[in-house]
Parts: C-alpha cells; sequence; structure tokens
C-alpha cells in the first residue's frame, strides 16, 4: 500500500543501470553516498528470498547538517534514501521520501526545503534520461 508521502517512479532502466545511473549521477554532483544496501543479498543470507532491492543513503553535509540544527529530529530523514526495486521482472521501482515531506515532518521552515529538492530534481531527471544513442 503506498504511502503518502514517499514518492514512487517506475525507471525505464533495468535494475542494475537504474542503480549503477543513480550512483553515477550522486558521484558527478558531489553528493556522498555513505551506504549501499543490497537488501536482496541481506534477504538471502538469512535464507530469505526478495526480488533485487537496493538502498542508497546518500547526503549533502552542508545541506542537511542546517536541517538538523533547526531540529535535530530531522536527523531521523537525513542522510537521505532513494530504493530501488524490482517487484516484478522487467517492473523498476524508485521510491524517496520527497523534501516537502520531510520539511513538513519535522516543522521545518519551508524555505529549508530548497536543501533538499535538487536530490530529487536529480533523481528525476536520472530516470526521465533517454536511453538512445
Amino acid at each position: 500500500m503506498p504511502s503518502h508521502d514517499i514518492v514512487q517512479r517506475t525507471s525505464p532502466y533495468a535494475f542494475a543501470d537504474t542503480v549503477g545511473r543513480l550512483l553515477a549521477a550522486f558521484d558527478e554532483k558531489g553528493i556522498t553516498v555513505f551506504a549501499t544496501i543490497d537488501q536482496q543479498a541481506e534477504a538471502r543470507a538469512v535464507g530469505l528470498s526478495m526480488p533485487p532491492t537496493t538502498l542508497i543513503v546518500f547526503g549533502n553535509p552542508r545541506a542537511g547538517t542546517p536541517l538538523m540544527l533547526a531540529n535535530p529530529q530531522a536527523g531521523l530523514d537525513l542522510p537521505l534514501k532513494v530504493l530501488v526495486c524490482e517487484p516484478a521482472p522487467g517492473r523498476v521501482d524508485v521510491f524517496f521520501t520527497p523534501a516537502l515531506a520531510i520539511i513538513e515532518r519535522h516543522a521545518l521552515p519551508p524555505e529549508m526545503a530548497s536543501n533538499l529538492i535538487p536530490a530529487e530534481q536529480l533523481i528525476a531527471r536520472v530516470l526521465a534520461q533517454a536511453t538512445g544513442p
């Protein structure tokens, strides 16, 4: 069941390509990737099965620190996260919490959304890029 404060996008790329493109885009923009968690592998390690699923934990301390200084609870949502999964063969979904949801959840000044919006715009650009030559 979808959450009202989670954005879901369908990727035009295969699972591994989607993860790779996101990681490359973060690197290109100087955004730190703190962790890449292969949740399928973690499930397999305990004898469970799940479709390809990877969580990328990323951020920019210059953007996130002011939010945490304004309300330390914002640290529950920072660094940012993007989840890539393949719930059915050939269908790749990308999920993330939008900036405005984080701002509202932690009662931060609305203008602080400008610290987070570039990350969600970058994710949208990665998913919108054409696959042609």
